[in-house]
């Protein structure tokens, strides 16, 4: 038997009443309505879709006892906030744990659930810079050249489910591995780079195609015409993530990013570890004590540098409005459309019939997106 139902509100770019039909997974009609009174202040948009996700309050993806149980309550966590699809993230460690890593999250995978909102999984490092500095809290003793054959290792443990990788061009052998991702339909990623204007060209040459969290991953202090966010920022192959948390970039670099870019070419992330929702307070972790503040900040103080994001994404997409003026239909769509585009999701990330039905439905405080409801798959995961 058929599932339906219908929804009322707001939609998120035209800024009209409409009604939304959902037959079993998928949208299957919108249409403008009159009734403008009684949903006055309830928009709909596209669930938000993060390609950087390391945890999720208290469940640290690269745990040795990640469970099939913790992430599907993981999943569960992030979709209460919105996400509705997300890309799994692992960060430089040893090969032993890199492959144990990898079978755990496939393991989950054969959970419905899990599968339902995880696209793939995300390698972020070890083929890194080992400048200090630009390596940020990754575990240095682990930074390595990239190796295809290793790498082929960890796609095999992930069953082919790896979609992106974060590489430093500059580090020996990196162009060719680019070649080999590529050739693989691997999306490639900069970041945690000192690269020149010259390699980054050579990188994009060779396929790379995204920035990983922008003005992050980078030493505190940089030559101001020789360093690596200028090629960056110019190429216009390269879409830029940035993560809009309030902590991570000043609101002048993302007004920039926005201007420079525009915003169909870049997207938001979160880059949220498993200290998302914990109690503020020192913490050990990647082998060091790190402060999480009471405004969310997690703050390495040994390496002088920030250790991931304890905030969602719904605050980027807050964030992004007030600090580029951009409507809620382009700040959305960075965290949905484009974000699906990139990634190929041709089955979501905009409100369109024949799409999958992954929706949130929310009110504007100024700026903050309040939750009343999210759908994954014509079914209500949060109310």
């Amino acid at each position: 038997m058929d599932n339906f139902t219908e929804i009322k509100a707001i939609h998120y770019e035209t800024g009209k009443p409409v009604k939304i039909e959902i037959r079993n997974d998928n949208v299957t009609s919108i249409s403008e309505i009159r009734e403008s009174i009684q949903i006055a202040d309830l928009y709909i948009a596209p669930g938000l879709i993060d390609n950087q996700i390391n945890g999720y309050k208290g469940v640290d993806f690269s745990d040795a006892g990640l469970t099939t149980e913790k992430m599907r309550l993981t999943v569960e966590a992030i979709r209460r906030d919105g996400v509705t699809s997300f890309l799994p993230t692992v960060i430089t460690s040893s090969h032993e744990n890199l492959l144990r890593t990898f079978r755990n999250l496939t393991e989950a995978l054969k959970d419905n659930e899990v599968r339902s909102s995880v696209a793939g999984f995300h390698l972020e490092g070890p083929y890194i810079s080992p400048e200090e500095g630009f390596y940020g809290c990754h575990p240095s003793a682990f930074i390595r050249k990239p190796s295809w054959d290793e790498f082929a290792k960890y796609q095999e443990a992930a069953e082919g489910n790896i979609k992106q990788v974060t590489v430093s061009p500059e580090v020996d052998g990196c162009m060719e591995f680019i070649r080999k991702c590529t050739e693989h339909n691997i999306i490639v990623a900069l970041g945690h780079t000192n690269a020149s204007a010259d390699q980054i060209k050579r990188a994009v040459d060779n396929g790379a195609r995204l920035s990983t969290h922008l003005g992050n991953g980078c030493a505190n202090m940089i030559d101001r015409h020789m360093n690596p966010l200028w090629p960056q920022l110019a190429n216009d192959l390269l879409t830029p993530s940035v993560i809009a948390d309030g902590h991570h970039l000043l609101p002048e670099e993302i007004q920039v990013f926005y201007k420079v870019k525009g915003p169909h070419n870049m997207i938001l992330t979160s880059d949220v570890t498993h200290l998302i929702g914990m109690v503020p307070g020192k913490y050990i972790f990647l082998g060091s004590e790190i402060v999480l503040t009471d405004d969310g900040l997690i703050k390495n103080p040994v390496l002088n540098c920030l250790a991931g994001a304890s905030m969602p994404l719904k605050k980027g997409v807050g964030n992004v409005i007030k600090y580029t003026g951009c409507t809620l239909g382009e700040a959305v769509n960075m965290a949905s459309l484009n974000v699906a585009g990139i990634y190929n999701l041709s089955d979501r990330g905009s409100l369109d019939t024949g799409k999958r039905a992954d929706l949130i439905v929310f009110k504007k405080n100024e700026n903050d997106i309040i939750l009343k409801q999210v759908w994954v798959k014509g079914r209500k995961v949060f109310s």
